[in-house]
């Protein structure tokens, strides 16, 4: 279909909403991991702007250069790099985002992060760059983060309505993981499972207390700042109904307000004002519902698990010193062996929705400190660690020692940021 030259998309019918989900279904049982890193001065710690000679943009440009990288570009802008299946892009305050293919082994995922890193390294030496292993930038805050020039940024800082929504789009850095599902059935109870989970792993990940230099009295800021961004499409995108299907997870999108469509490379601004259930019925403004437009307001929505053609784990504040590699093996540990799916659930199923809700809010706070009603959860968090390490130790790959540096850390009763 053409309008005057121009290609258009087909309007979006009901029937078309379910099938990345449903196309999603696969026999793989890969791990992704999206790696996000704050990117300061060398001696000073203050975070390093997009623009000037020794800024972030210029940098990509001489690690394209060095290490054959292609432009990914927003108009004319360099908003990141592409390599194969692995990217390099900038989150709004120009965090650096580093996105794996999904390997077969916490192995692959590591020399792969590490091959990256040797390659970035004389690049950063030469701009006096380093990058932050923290959830939370420990010196510069939003009121001296300049946006990237990236349209979709602008547009979302002026509609997410959270007192702490810039925080969270200029200031913190996280650590994701994608996790591969065979069928419906076996993607929503990886799904329940992984938001039960959730607000323990956040209190084991908690590494972000300093912000513009002072102790913030909370182990996760970063936590405290998703709680207050957006309550309309942030938090749990579920009721922990053991019945929900993929349906359910597109009426909540269905009923989630817009921010806006693009058009020719122009962004239309809807600002809220419609959910994209009432644009598929009734448009907006002559414009009809696309395909392009529901995958975009599907990565508009922001849950702490989100339901993908994968599932992808989301609120782990960024950490290193092993533990960054802790994460994708927790996980697969879990996810990926039947027994242990039914352990963890177990384990978590004596809590209620409200239960966990609240501990979100708790650990933010407290991290591994925090109560679940009058119960400590650190030895939740023991055993949830214990879990997955004697499943990778049965599989004979070795996966299980990338569990070690948490589960020492979780022996000491600590969380990252009280490591020092």
């Amino acid at each position: 279909m053409s309008y005057c030259g121009v290609k258009t998309e087909e309007r979006l019918e009901y029937s078309q909403l379910l099938d990345e989900y449903l196309l999603g279904c696969k026999t793989e049982q890969r791990i992704g991991l999206e790696y996000e890193r704050i990117p300061v001065s060398k001696f000073g710690n203050n975070v390093v702007p997009y623009e000037g000679e020794f800024g972030v943009c210029e940098l990509l440009r001489e690690f394209a250069k060095s290490d054959n990288w292609d432009y990914i570009l927003d108009g004319e802008e360099i908003i990141g790099l592409k390599k194969l299946h692995d990217t390099i892009t900038l989150e709004p305050g120009c965090q650096f985002e580093l996105s794996l293919e999904p390997k077969e082994t916490v192995h692959e995922l590591k020399n792969r992060v590490e091959e990256i890193d040797r390659a970035l390294k004389p690049i950063l030496e030469e701009f006096e760059i380093k990058l932050l292993n923290l959830g939370v930038s420990p010196k510069t805050t939003y009121k001296n983060i300049k946006l990237i020039p990236k349209k979709r940024y602008h547009v979302m800082a002026n509609y997410l309505w959270g007192i702490l929504s810039d925080v969270m789009m200029r200031e913190t850095a996280g650590i994701q993981v994608g996790i591969d599902y065979k069928s419906e059935e076996d993607a929503m109870k990886k799904f329940r499972l992984a938001n039960l989970m959730m607000p323990f792993v956040t209190a084991m990940c908690a590494n972000s207390k300093i912000r513009g230099g002072v102790d913030t009295g909370y182990k996760s800021f970063r936590a405290l700042a998703w709680l207050n961004t957006d309550n309309e499409r942030c938090g749990f995108a579920t009721q922990f109904n053991r019945n929900m299907c993929f349906k359910d997870y597109v009426n909540l999108l269905l009923e989630t307000p817009m921010i806006f469509i693009n058009r020719e490379d122009k962004v239309v601004n809807l600002n809220g004002r419609m959910t994209f259930k009432q644009f598929m019925d009734s448009g907006y403004e002559g414009f009809i519902p696309t395909l392009s437009d529901w995958k975009l307001h599907t990565n508009l929505y922001f849950p702490d698990v989100r339901l993908r053609n994968f599932i992808e784990i989301r609120n782990h504040d960024c950490v290193g010193g092993g533990l960054e590699y802790s994460i994708p093996a927790l996980y697969k540990g879990i996810m990926y062996s039947k027994s242990a799916l039914e352990e963890v659930e177990e384990l978590l199923n004596r809590y209620t929705a409200n239960e966990i809700k609240e501990l979100r809010y708790n650990v933010a706070r407290s991290a591994v400190h925090a109560k679940i009603g009058k119960f400590p959860i650190l030895n939740i968090c023991k055993e949830l660690a214990e879990i997955a390490f004697y499943t990778l130790k049965t599989s004979g790959e070795g996966e299980e020692d990338y569990l070690m540096p948490l589960i020492e850390m979780l022996k000491r009763g600590k969380c990252p940021c009280e490591e020092g």
